[in-house]
């Protein structure tokens, strides 16, 4: 089971550190300084991070909203930090130079990037970091959506990526993440955390009928989420993609490369969204 003081989730040097935040499209975490090393996980669009120290053009920093360490290009952070007013409810859109369809875009913003509307204009929002963003895209801060599931299947056939968060790639609890978070839950980022910290265990999980729509069900390193009582959604390298089958059929293949599920666990939606989690909570 996972310690708080994971290594995963503690920077090797304690101290006050500088807040950041990332203004890039998406930042990708790494476990070093090099540009060829693992990437642990992806900092979306205005989330903000602690910066601890700089190795050339990389820095250490520890996200905020679920405590993980990597190594990441300077160039992808900026400061001071903007506090978000919406979060982009899209799977993901273009931000542009202009308030128009047909100026220049500068980049792709993903789904649950924070950003700080300034402003409206023909339709468009202007950012005070992402350019402007068609309105349509992004949803004020506080609303969120209700069916987990519902937003994860948004994601179908989205490629398989070590280690991602987003559409472009994502990884299993990249998915299970990304779903949750856009109805307001924070789950950790890997899957020993979100079985060991998140919701409540499904007792008999593997009786008929026992699962419902949003149980996640877990092997030892790898999850996916139930769309009804007999069909999983998952992020996996079989498919190289987020692909959806049933969950008997997918059990006797997984146990090949992770064993049997070792569980499955229940989260109640009303009652976690927007609570901090214990697991986050500082100590």
């Amino acid at each position: 089971m996972p310690d708080f003081f994971d290594q995963r989730l503690t920077p090797p040097r304690r101290g006050q550190g500088m807040r950041m935040q990332v203004s890039a499209g998406i930042a990708a975490l790494r476990d070093a300084p090099r540009p060829d090393a693992e990437m642990v996980t992806q900092a979306l669009h205005g989330e903000t991070v602690t910066l601890f120290s700089e190795a050339g053009e990389f820095g250490l920093v520890q996200m905020e909203r679920d405590r993980y360490v990597g190594w990441t290009l300077m160039d992808a952070l900026s400061a001071p930090v903007s506090e978000p007013t919406h979060w982009v409810s899209a799977l993901r859109t273009y931000a542009y130079s202009r308030p128009h369809l047909k100026s220049a875009p500068y980049g792709l913003i993903s789904m649950g990037s924070a950003v700080t509307v300034t402003g409206e204009e023909n339709g468009f929002f202007q950012t005070t970091r992402g350019g402007w963003l068609t309105s349509g895209h992004v949803q004020p801060i506080d609303t969120r959506f209700d069916d987990p599931a519902d937003v994860a299947l948004r994601f179908l056939h989205a490629p398989y990526l070590w280690g991602g968060c987003e559409s472009l790639g994502l990884d299993c609890t990249g998915l299970t993440r990304a779903a949750f978070l856009s109805c307001g839950v924070v789950l950790p980022r890997d899957s020993d955390m979100q079985f060991a910290w998140s919701g409540e265990a499904v007792d008999d999980w593997n009786a008929p009928g026992a699962l419902k729509r949003n149980d996640l069900v877990f092997w030892k390193g790898h999850v996916g989420i139930m769309l009804d009582d007999k069909m999983l959604l998952h992020a996996n390298g079989h498919h190289m993609a987020v692909a959806k089958e049933p969950l008997l059929m997918a059990i006797p293949r997984i146990a090949k490369e992770y064993g049997e599920p070792i569980g499955a666990r229940r989260i109640d939606i009303s009652k976690e969204r927007e609570r901090t989690p214990g697991w986050l909570a500082p100590r």
